[in-house]
């Protein structure tokens, strides 16, 4: 069970950290929520507008 939780912690810090360099390039932010869902839907994660646009407004509150 605990290489279980150690690979979710993993694989939730590198979906995280992935998020928050994109947010930080240089580019529009409909351009970027874009890229985060392409990107997660590649790797089998269903997300909606309105979930990546949370999971935006979560990482840019635990930034400041």
């Amino acid at each position: 069970m605990k290489a279980l939780t150690l690979i979710s912690a993993f694989l939730g810090g590198a979906i995280v950290g992935c998020a928050s360099a994109m947010l930080f390039t240089p580019e529009k932010g409909a351009d970027v929520r874009s890229r985060i869902k392409e990107i997660l839907r590649k790797r089998g994660i269903k997300i909606s507008d309105d979930e990546v646009d949370a999971l935006v407004a979560e990482l840019a509150a635990t930034e400041e």
